[in-house]
């Protein structure tokens, strides 16, 4: 498709879900707006004509460029010479694949939220259809634009901590501890559908950001996995608590709790490596500070903006010490990376090596692997499951 540059320079960029009423499409486009990189020109906010304008008339888009069928959306926008460069989706998890297949094959990049698709079928195909594409794909797993995310890793990668033994991760939440799905909240409906969500409940939809996170900051792969997926809620059709053990390839143990069913946990996010030198503790609540501990050594509590925090940290930081930053900054991040990677394109030149850190295609994919290999371990009681951490790569 036509590349060249709009009037403003910014990136043309398009949406599809994250209509009137639709939570995530809205942090989507304030974390896309805040270093204002792109322009959002087009959308398909809904496949209800009227929902569609509705929407589009409130996002200011121009009438012509507010479509109700993604495939329609794709092709008019790969024809038109100031058609959009990168769009984002944001619906329901089983429109995932369809609609990424329908802009890669357009030449048009991809932002896609997690977890990637329903199934690790349609992962798999995903990840080589966008290696045939050509096209950039990221995805969003946000709690990795933090600072003190990327401080932690680079931490982890310059062994300071030693060599990784341990390694706990928790993502806790109580908004599905009772049956709200059977009231009129949208997003429980279908994130407890197995038909939209996939069969994977809890563990695909915060488990994957817990399981993102401590690869992200470790570099380690997960060899061996059980699992225990529970429904708690009567009547419910999904997991709403995961415990998995976690084996990993450098002999290391682990543990990783997500729960929906939680009372008292809004989005707790926790993550926890201890080695042989030393220990950290990120909690995504606390998103400014990182206590490291080095072996019989004090804590210390490291702040973002503050000195000493490596290059990866700095550049994901906008505001100076002492003014919080938090989930929406996070999520530009990755909006900024993949900003960058566009406009090396653009130009014909190498992208900021720091802009890889953005979630790609193929850590969906793994997202999708650890989500079958715990479906897989659940249904035979915890047993231990293989997973293959260089699938992809």
């Amino acid at each position: 498709m036509n590349e060249g540059l709009d009037l403003e320079g910014r990136i043309r960029w398009g949406m599809v879900g994250g209509g009137q009423g639709a939570f995530i499409g809205a942090v989507h486009r304030m974390a896309a707006r805040l270093d204002d990189r792109y322009l959002l020109v087009a959308g398909a906010p809904s496949s209800n004509s009227e929902r569609a304008r509705a929407s589009g008339a409130q996002l200011r888009l121009d009438p012509e460029r507010v479509y109700t069928d993604y495939r329609t959306m794709a092709r008019v926008e790969a024809q038109r010479p100031d058609g959009i460069e990168v769009v984002s989706i944001v619906a329901p998890n089983h429109l995932h694949y369809d609609v990424a297949c329908a802009f890669l094959d357009a030449g048009i990049h991809v932002v896609c939220d997690k977890p990637l698709t329903r199934t690790l079928a349609e992962a798999d195909a995903l990840v080589t259809r966008t290696r045939a594409s050509g096209q950039l794909f990221g995805v969003t797993y946000p709690y990795s634009g933090y600072p003190l995310v990327r401080h932690a890793r680079d931490l982890v990668r310059s062994g300071q901590l030693g060599e990784i033994r341990v390694v706990q991760a928790e993502y806790a939440q109580d908004w599905l501890a009772d049956a709200v799905e059977e009231t009129s909240h949208k997003q429980a409906a279908w994130r407890t559908d197995p038909a939209q969500a996939g069969e994977g409940g809890c563990v695909a939809d915060i488990g994957t950001h817990a399981f993102h996170l401590l690869g992200f900051v470790t570099g380690m792969n997960v060899d061996q996995l059980s699992a225990e997926l529970t429904r708690f809620v009567p009547g419910r059709r999904v997991d709403d608590d995961a415990q998995v053990r976690l084996r990993f390839a450098n002999g290391a143990r682990g543990m990783l709790w997500a729960s929906q069913v939680a009372p008292g946990c809004q989005n707790g996010l926790m993550l926890r490596v201890f080695g042989t030198e030393g220990s950290l503790t990120f909690q995504q609540e606390k998103p400014d500070e990182l206590w490291l501990t080095p072996l019989r050594g004090a804590p210390q509590r490291l702040t973002r903006g503050g000195l000493g925090l490596s290059p990866a940290a700095l550049r994901a930081t906008r505001l100076p010490a002492g003014h919080p930053e938090g989930f929406v900054e996070a999520f530009g991040q990755l909006y900024r990376d993949m900003a960058d990677q566009v406009e090396a394109r653009r130009h014909g030149r190498l992208p900021d090596p720091m802009s890889l850190l953005l979630p790609d295609v193929v850590d969906g994919a793994n997202g999708m692997q650890f989500v079958d290999a715990a479906l897989r371990s659940s249904r035979e009681d915890g047993a231990w499951v293989e997973m293959d951490g260089t699938r992809w790569r």
